[in-house]
């Protein structure tokens, strides 16, 4: 990728104009997207820009590709796995801290699949993240987490981290504040720099101030 500071950006932008078609055409679950060149001329982006957001919401399985018919909306509110999950958080109080350490479990396991590989940690993303942490002073919680676990390419990962999250109501929420940017800037640049220790250190810290101090965030 040439053009690698606006990669998150461009890539967030998709997503949400992907979702603005497809509530204004209508598209039902199991009905047919856009194909891949159209969809590149209809929102004025690159095929490889639309490509890379097709694969991350197939990753998350919003979307299914048939080879030879076309890319698919999918219905995952309707997954047994769902209500299984949902019934079990309601019924069991303690279920919910459950679900909380195992969302974080597959968390730090992809931060350090991230940062022990040369390839991995060397994705433009991280550095694109850290240009707009420090331009905007912002960012969304949930896409530094979601690029970490994509970029494993483990969709298994990635469907019970989305499921997890859902059903777990947990701290990610919304743009993160003044005092998280020390600690997600520290955790990043961790990352690209490989180190394994650091990484999960500023991971536990952030992660220990929204849980514990969200009250004063």
């Amino acid at each position: 990728m040439t053009n690698q500071a606006p990669s998150t950006k461009m890539y967030l932008q998709i997503v949400r104009e992907l979702r603005t078609l497809i509530q204004a055409e209508n598209i039902r679950p199991g009905g047919k997207l856009p194909s891949e060149r159209e969809l590149a001329e209809r929102l004025q982006v690159g095929r490889s820009s639309v490509r890379e957001a097709l694969r991350s919401l197939e990753l998350l399985g919003l979307i299914e590709t048939r080879r030879g018919e076309g890319t698919f909306l999918t219905d995952y509110r309707k997954h047994q796995l769902v209500e299984v999950l949902s019934t079990f958080i309601m019924q069991e109080p303690k279920a919910l801290e459950d679900v909380h350490k195992t969302r974080q479990l597959h968390e730090k396991e992809a931060i350090r699949l991230v940062t022990q590989s040369m390839s991995l940690r060397g994705l433009p993303v991280w550095k694109s993240l850290l240009i707009r942490l420090q331009e905007e002073g912002t960012i969304a919680r949930e896409d530094i987490i979601r690029e970490i676990i994509i970029s494993t390419n483990n969709r298994l990962s990635l469907k019970m981290w989305f499921l997890l999250k859902q059903y777990g109501q947990e701290p990610l929420k919304g743009y993160s504040l003044q005092e998280e940017r020390q600690v997600i800037h520290d955790l990043l640049l961790a990352m690209i720099d490989g180190q394994i220790d650091a990484a999960i250190s500023s991971y536990n810290a952030w992660i220990e101030r929204l849980t514990k101090g969200s009250d004063k965030l």
